[in-house]
């Protein structure tokens, strides 16, 4: 697609589409798949329906495309905390991550991939579906990751990687949920330093 760096916004060929994207998710990030409407996301994308269903398709084909620049900008951290070198930085880099994500004081509180679609008419079906398995993938990423951690003696070998994965996850979705009701980036964090001093030791 052709963009048009400085060129007005709101022709059909003339918008820059990777801001077009970035304000779409925002926007999904706020309001959830459902609560944002077609005119929350072209006002802020700065285009007309035509030619966002022209350069993304459809709103489920627009909220992919901006799970995708999420979890690749804003969810990045989580890749980056699975190369740490043990499994309790993993852990802790992935709760600080999180934390740090959640509460960004330029972006919405709370998490696209746990509250984008908790609940949805069965129209969104798809979508739940979809932050189903994103946080399925992030939990068997997890998994893996502390099964080496019990392959290489990092984690003592009676440790289920599974149920510590569960764990860790449940208790990152669980600040993401706390973020969005307005806790406060010092006490999630006091939280998740809480939560990794009972981590097993190596």
């Amino acid at each position: 697609m052709e963009t048009k760096e400085g060129g007005p916004i709101g022709r059909p060929r003339g918008f820059d589409a990777d801001e077009a994207l970035e304000r779409a998710m925002l926007v999904f990030w706020e309001h959830g798949y459902e609560g944002a409407s077609l005119a929350n996301l072209t006002d802020a994308m700065g285009i007309s329906s035509t030619s966002m269903y022209a350069a993304f398709g459809n709103k489920e084909k627009l909220f992919r495309k901006a799970l995708e620049r999420y979890t690749e900008g804003p969810s990045a951290y989580l890749l980056r905390a699975l190369e740490e070198p043990t499994a309790l930085g993993v852990a802790t880099a992935i709760l600080a991550g999180t934390v740090r994500t959640t509460t960004r004081p330029a972006h919405p509180h709370g998490c696209l991939g746990v509250q984008g679609a908790l609940s949805t008419s069965d129209s969104g079906q798809e979508v739940r579906d979809l932050l189903v398995a994103w946080r399925n993938n992030g939990y068997s990423c997890i998994r893996e990751r502390f099964q080496r951690a019990v392959d290489d003696g990092d984690l003592p070998p009676q440790t289920d990687p599974g149920l510590l994965a569960r764990y860790l996850t449940t208790f990152g979705y669980g600040i993401a949920v706390q973020a969005a009701s307005g806790v406060s980036r010092d006490e999630l964090q006091e939280m998740a330093d809480a939560a990794l001093r009972n981590w097993p030791p190596s």
